[in-house]
């Protein structure tokens, strides 16, 4: 992990955003700095301690890149506002989510379970007219069967599988 002054860690930072546009993460991680040499304890008696921390905020893409910069309690404001602006300024590049695309793969699903509640009719004669339709029926009755079968299987392995 390499630590940088602000500057330089947001121009390496601006040059993320850029490389990884089209395709590709970055993971941004905030935390307090309370190392002072030792075993730093939350006590709650700390709680009324007015000592001002400063902060760590690191910045990887998962590969070669890994940087931080320590930013002071003094120059947190500063820090922040150039850093929301380029995080704003970054993030036009989001896909925005495709709610049709969600709400017609919702009502397949829907139509697909309300098949598997319905009952298939085998009628018409076994010979002569109706016999190619009767055979049909049959089919999509086995078929329909079978798909309850897997519904019920995968359904009693979820079941198991939130009792584990």
């Amino acid at each position: 992990m390499q630590l940088v002054d602000n500057d330089s860690f947001f121009k390496q930072l601006t040059a993320l955003f850029e490389s990884t546009k089209d395709a590709g993460s970055i993971w941004l991680t905030h935390k307090r700095l309370t190392h002072d040499g030792e075993d730093a304890t939350m006590d709650a008696g700390d709680a009324n301690d007015s000592t001002e921390y400063p902060c760590l905020v690191r910045v990887t893409d998962g590969k070669e890149l890994k940087l931080s910069t320590k930013v002071e309690p003094g120059g947190l404001e500063k820090f922040h506002s150039t850093y929301g602006s380029m995080l704003k300024a970054s993030m036009t590049s989001l896909r925005k989510r495709d709610k049709k695309r969600e709400k017609s793969r919702a009502e397949e699903v829907a139509r697909r379970k309300k098949r598997l509640t319905e009952h298939i009719v085998v009628e018409g004669s076994k010979r002569g007219n109706g016999r190619k339709k009767r055979q049909r029926r049959l089919k999509q009755a086995i078929k329909l069967e079978e798909a309850k079968k897997r519904v019920q299987e995968r359904e009693e392995a979820k079941a198991k599988a939130r009792a584990d």
